[in-house]
Formats: structure tokens, C-alpha cells, sequence
């Protein structure tokens, strides 16, 4: 008998995360390593959580993640979109309460690039007259 393993992806900023989805008791394993010793700060580890709690599924699934790219808070936010896009694999009827906290939007906010002629992307070289 195959497990069924629900895969989805998400980004923030230059972060990427694979996630897959499997039937477990709760284990969250990010780059072949537990939660709590690759994000190391509470409130990540809350963001990482959202979705499941959401939806009352934090004890019923295991969470495979290879994530690449970013900070660690990047990458957070990654992991979140990735779970709640393979939530909805699980169950359509997800959509509704994900929707509703927000965790189905790509947050599309990126690093403006820097311009040619200005030390950054909109600080400019100090003005003098003479």
C-alpha cells in the first residue's frame, strides 16, 4: 500500500520551499533537520506552524521541507505558503479558513535592485554645490 504524499511550493523573497505532506504524528523536519534545531527562534517556528493549526491537522501530518535561498525568515514564509498550498491537497474545504488568516497569499514584495549611478536602490550620493 502507497502512503499518500501531498507536495507543494512556496517562496518568499529569493527563499524556495519544497514541502511535502505525509499521514504521521507531527514531525517537522526542515533540510533533513528538526524545527526547532534549523529555525532556533520561537516566533519562526510559530509562522512554520500556522497552517496546521488553522486547520487542526498539527499532531495528524509529517512535514518533509527542503528549503533553499533567503534568511531564515524568508524562508519561514516560504515553508508556511508551501504548507498551506499542500493543506489544500489534503482537503478542498481547507481553502475557506487558510484564505480567511491569509496564508494561501505569495507575498510578492522583493528586493528593489540598485540603480547605476547611487550607492543603493534609492539612496543617492551625497550633493554638494561645489
Amino acid at each position: 500500500m502507497t502512503r499518500a504524499v501531498f507536495q507543494a511550493t512556496g517562496r518568499r523573497k529569493r527563499a524556495v520551499a519544497r514541502v511535502y505532506l505525509t499521514p504521521g504524528k507531527g514531525n517537522i523536519l526542515i533540510n533533513k533537520r528538526p524545527i526547532d534545531e534549523y529555525l532556533r527562534r520561537a516566533p519562526l517556528m510559530t509562522v512554520v506552524r500556522q497552517p496546521l493549526v488553522e486547520v487542526d491537522l498539527e499532531s495528524d501530518y509529517d512535514v518533509k521541507i527542503n528549503v533553499k535561498g533567503g534568511g531564515l525568515t524568508g524562508q519561514a514564509g516560504a515553508i508556511r505558503l508551501g504548507i498551506a498550498r499542500a493543506l489544500l491537497q489534503v482537503n478542498v474545504d481547507f481553502r475557506t479558513p487558510l484564505k480567511r488568516a491569509g496564508f494561501l497569499t505569495r507575498d510578492a514584495r522583493m528586493v528593489e535592485r540598485k540603480k547605476y549611478g547611487q550607492p543603493g536602490a534609492r539612496k543617492r550620493f551625497q550633493f554638494s554645490k561645489r
